[in-house]
Formats: C-alpha cells, structure tokens, sequence
C-alpha cells in the first residue's frame, strides 16, 4: 500500500524561503511522476511542480518558475520543493501526488496518490 506524507511547512514572511519534504512508503517502484500541488481557499487544486524519473525531467507552473525547485531522492522515497522569494500568493494547502497515467503533469485526475497535505501561509 502506498503512503505520502507531507511535512515542512508553516508560516513565513514575504520573501522567506520553506522547504517541504514528501516521504513516500509503499510500492514506490511504480511511480514514473511526483508531483506538488497547492489548493488556495475557494480555489481549485493547481499543479505546482513535477519531476519524472524517465528522464528526470522537471515541470514548473509559471507562477513559481524561478522561485521553487522540485528535487527527488534516487529510490523514489523522497520529493521535495525547495520554495525561495514566497508570496503572499503562495498561501495554500500543499499537497504531494504520485503516479500520473497520461496527460499533463498539472492535472489533477491523472495522480493515484495523494498525500494529506502541509499547509504553507505567508504573510505580508
């Protein structure tokens, strides 16, 4: 049975950097993407960053391009989004997603499994 779970984050200022961890348990081997989401109150989830082992490419939102880094640890155990320059608009609710079958990296329908999510609030 797979497992995510998120932890790191918490409250920060403008300008602040967090890094938030995804720790993954389970058949792990099958996870071709993992990826980070966010979901604002009164907002639909939106994809954040992702990275795929075939290729380890990385995919970011423009909103965080230049700002967040999404990194993996090799055995598929790990994710992480390192988050510099944060907003204000950054405040949500992070979530950790695995195992994306076809589409985009950003939709949200094509992941397995979630994670319960780290909530992240940043303040101006």
């Amino acid at each position: 049975q797979v497992r995510l779970v998120e932890s790191g984050g918490g409250s920060v200022q403008a300008g602040g950097s967090l890094r938030l961890s995804c720790a993954a348990s389970g058949d792990t081997w099958r996870f071709n993407y993992m990826s980070w989401f966010r979901q604002a109150p009164g907002k639909e989830r939106e994809g954040v960053a992702a990275i795929s082992w075939f290729g380890v490419q990385t995919y970011y939102a423009d909103s965080v391009k230049g700002r967040f880094t999404i990194s993996q640890n090799n055995a598929r155990k790990a994710v992480y989004l390192q988050m510099n320059s944060l907003k204000p608009e950054d405040t949500a609710m992070y979530y950790c997603a695995a195992e994306k079958s076809g589409g985009s990296w950003s939709e949200v329908p094509r992941y397995r499994y979630w994670g319960q999510g780290t909530q992240v609030t940043v303040s101006s």
